[in-house]
């Protein structure tokens, strides 16, 4: 009776409409490249002060929900990551679009947002104590094998396993640009002051995707080419679509959810996790990133899950789980309210109303996202030279209103540069996107933890969590030899038959 007197506040018309334009805003700021969820909420915090708690806290969590999703309408429709969580979106959403596809494209990363979000968010409304535990499992080792284990994805990735590694190792080693994680001192800055705390990831991943595509397709109107989208069709994926991807979405939402609940990893490395098991899961590897529909369900099930389970250990134990829950945990404390175990005992009214919001805010993303995607598709019937001028605006406003710095707008030109290039000579700008988002984080848990256990390797890595993770990176990298071995002898076989 509790529960269900917790819930009302939540049907109250100014609440709903709270979290509706929470979450239409966060859609909005998340389809504009370089505009990220934090951003949104961090800028919306002060709106909240005179609100109560349930409703202040679920419109923040709307803007959250709805800029996690957000991100895919620029990474189907321009092949610009709207944020670093939908990067992984890019490989099979814009070659649909490039289809004519884009409305099914986007209905598909709709359909698939909205469940795993409401997954995540039924883990969090009746697991959400018993399964923070598991975050405080994980130290130094347990973070370096999972980052190890993402880039072991780079293997599975890349159609051609040497340039994919190239592309990885090149993003290793320009994740290592900045202050050193454990002495501070700075590595590979030339003397440049801007480059001290390394390349910013947002202009970066813009530039990198973003901007290359610009460039590809100056150079293909240059050569006497279109460069058009065919046509825009429906919304609704087909029945066939849906059964491909159950799968898909089933890991994708399970993959997302025990991300989500570790602190520190987020959205983006779940979406690349998730593609990378669903591709090889995938009877059909080969489909993945020519506009596959278990491409897009696999990324945007995995990021919109992790929304909701990074609230568990934000709500469970008072640790962030990622950048986003940061910044709402300055807003639970506005309110005045202590996040961590207590809080299920003195204000069990603002838990469970965080519980309903979660599940009322991620119905409000799939109504937004259904009713506009015929709005967003009209995008692609701007002429390809307007639209390209467009994009590279978008680009340098994103990339600089995240920090105010001059030096991110060099970044994205760079790296825009370095795209287009590894885009021309097929290199993969995919595992290069992989490491740069969890090479930090290897380094700086492997410094870390051989420091904590006395440089012995053995007993850095003799956690049954950490052993699980390096055993999954073994067979991350056997792999696609094996696949590869399977469909020779398969083809054997039918070359035989035939």
């Amino acid at each position: 009776m509790d529960t269900l007197s917790y819930l009302l506040p939540l049907l109250q018309p100014n609440t709903l409409w709270a979290i509706a334009l929470g979450t239409l805003g966060g859609l909005i700021i998340g389809a504009l490249p370089g505009l990220t969820a934090t951003m949104g909420v961090a800028l919306l915090i002060p709106l909240t002060f005179g609100m109560t708690p349930v409703m202040g806290l679920n419109m923040l969590i709307g803007i959250y929900i709805g800029g996690i999703y957000g991100g895919c309408v620029s990474s189907i429709l321009l092949r610009t990551p709207g944020t670093p969580a939908s990067a992984a979106t890019v490989l099979d959403g814009y070659p649909m679009a490039a289809r004519g596809e884009a409305g099914k494209a986007l209905g598909l990363a709709t359909i698939a947002s909205t469940i795993g979000g409401l997954f995540a968010a039924v883990i969090l409304a009746t697991l959400a104590p018993q399964l923070a535990g598991i975050a405080l499992k994980f130290g130094a080792p347990e973070y370096f094998a999972l980052a190890f284990f993402g880039l072991t994805i780079i293997a599975s990735l890349s159609g051609d396993i040497l340039k994919g590694v190239i592309s990885g190792m090149l993003g290793i080693l320009i994740s290592c640009v900045g202050a050193d994680p454990i002495s501070g001192m700075l590595r590979y800055t030339f003397g440049i002051s801007g480059f001290a705390s390394g390349f910013a990831f947002t202009p970066a991943l813009i530039g990198l995707f973003a901007l290359s595509e610009v460039f590809t397709q100056l150079e293909t109107l240059a050569k006497g080419g279109t460069g058009k989208i065919l046509s825009v069709q429906g919304r609704w994926p087909s029945r066939q679509d849906m059964r491909d991807s159950r799968g898909a979405l089933v890991r994708g939402s399970i993959i997302g959810t025990l991300i989500g609940i570790v602190p520190g990893t987020g959205s983006g490395t779940a979406s690349w996790i998730s593609y990378n098991e669903a591709r090889r899961a995938s009877s059909t590897p080969e489909k993945f990133g020519t506009g596959y529909a278990p491409g897009i369900c696999a990324t945007e099930s995995a990021n919109n899950a992790v929304c909701a389970a990074a609230l568990i250990p934000l709500l469970a134990l008072g640790v962030p789980g990622d950048v986003v829950t940061a910044v709402l945990m300055g807003g639970l404390m506005i309110q005045g309210l202590a996040p961590g175990p207590m809080l299920f005992q003195t204000n069990p009214d603002v838990v469970v109303g965080i519980f309903g919001g979660t599940f009322i805010a991620t119905i409000f993303m799939f109504i937004f996202g259904m009713l506009l995607i015929p709005v967003f598709s009209r995008i692609l019937m701007i002429p390809r030279h307007i639209l390209a001028v467009a994009i590279v605006i978008f680009c340098f406003i994103g990339s600089f209103a995240i920090n105010l710095n001059p030096v991110d707008l060099y970044t994205m030109v760079g790296f825009g540069v370095l795209g287009w290039g590894m885009q021309k000579f097929g290199f993969s700008q995919a595992a290069l996107c992989i490491a740069l988002i969890l090479g930090p984080m290897m380094e700086a848990n492997l410094r870390r933890g051989l420091l904590q256990a006395g440089d012995n390797v053995f007993d850095f890595l003799s956690g049954p969590i950490a052993l699980l993770f390096l055993a999954l990176s073994v067979l991350s990298l056997l792999w696609p030899w094996y696949a590869a071995r399977r469909a020779a002898a398969r083809d054997a076989l039918n070359n035989q038959d035939g």
